[in-house]
């Protein structure tokens, strides 16, 4: 094949060559073959390397781009937490096993202790934190270059605190991470996470506008869709989403619907309800876990028309608009 019918196949391959100081277009109707000639071997020592090592690192590197792209084989199906110790000592009174395509909410009264499971399962916990938990990934514990490689995470996290120090627009910041995942279409898929942002937001924002200029309910309404259609990670960790001014539910619906393990620390009733399950944290510890009845999801639907009308009418006074007080009858 050509270079630029490689190139057409799969478009990141130009870096590869732009590591060689090396313009593909230039050498488009040549084939990869007779590229590794044309430079001529002394141009390949001077880059610290040979043709031929220039034609088998082709290679090498699509490998590992397609290993990148399927998310390098470390699929997530479950996250066990295994029992550790409350702020008094006592020991926690069972195990929780998360599955994905599932919900957790995390509840409990601040400062009890939902962040610090957060970050239990976050850093994969080996009985070295102050809780004494332990984490197992697929029913088994997580080796060193799992825990502590910066390659590879399937862990993603969402705090309460978004901040970009990066002087892009959202376009480039999208475009940037889309292409480091050697994705194929990355215009597709970039359009796809802006638009999907948007949604999510409270407030719309353009292509063009800077990522340091994002209120904090559209930066993370803006990662909320990165974290679903682009990032490889498995697990999803959310701080307080309902602070974030973003839409909360179909936040979950786009991360459940992708096959996430979702977990979220909350004190919204709205949301907890939501969840296929509550684990109820007490002085530092798993106190309970509450699955979601078909009961609380029938009483969840009428609660959730009420949160709308409230939302509307809170939006209408945010707009200087005059509104029917009677409009709050249910």
């Amino acid at each position: 094949m050509t270079i630029n019918e490689l190139r057409k196949m799969m478009p990141w391959i130009e870096d590869y060559f732009s590591a060689f100081a090396i313009d593909p277009v230039q050498f488009g109707n040549k084939k990869l073959e007779e590229l590794g000639s044309i430079p001529g071997e002394d141009y390949f020592i001077e880059m610290g390397s040979s043709s031929l090592a220039f034609i088998e690192g082709f290679f090498l590197f699509i490998e590992q781009a397609r290993a990148l792209q399927q998310g390098n084989g470390s699929a997530v199906e479950s996250l066990t937490v295994l029992p550790g110790r409350n702020k008094r000592g006592e020991k926690e009174a069972f195990a929780v096993e998360l599955k994905k395509g599932g919900v957790t909410a995390i509840v409990g009264p601040t400062g009890s202790g939902k962040s610090r499971l957060l970050a239990d399962i976050e850093s994969l916990a080996q009985e070295d934190t102050p809780t004494g938990r332990k984490i197992l990934v697929n029913g088994r514990a997580p080796d060193d270059e799992e825990r502590f490689s910066t390659e590879g995470r399937f862990i993603a996290q969402l705090s309460q605190n978004m901040n970009f120090v990066m002087d892009l627009s959202v376009e480039e910041f999208l475009t940037m991470h889309a292409e480091s995942r050697m994705v194929d279409e990355v215009s597709r898929i970039v359009q796809k996470i802006y638009d999907t942002a948007n949604i999510l937001a409270g407030e719309p924002f353009s292509r063009a506008t800077p990522v340091t200029e994002l209120s904090g309910g559209q930066s993370r309404a803006l990662m909320v869709a990165d974290t679903a259609l682009l990032s490889p990670a498995s697990v999803v960790l959310i701080d307080e989403i309902e602070n974030a001014g973003v839409d909360k539910v179909r936040s979950l619906e786009l991360l459940v619907s992708n096959n996430k393990i979702v977990l979220i620390s909350t004190h919204d009733p709205l949301l907890a309800l939501s969840a296929d399950q509550r684990l109820v944290i007490q002085n530092g510890g798993i106190s309970k876990l509450l699955k979601t009845t078909a009961d609380e999801k029938k009483y969840l639907e009428s609660l959730e028309k009420i949160d709308r009308k409230l939302t509307s009418l809170r939006n209408q006074l945010r707009m200087g608009e005059e509104i029917d007080l009677r409009d709050l009858l249910v």
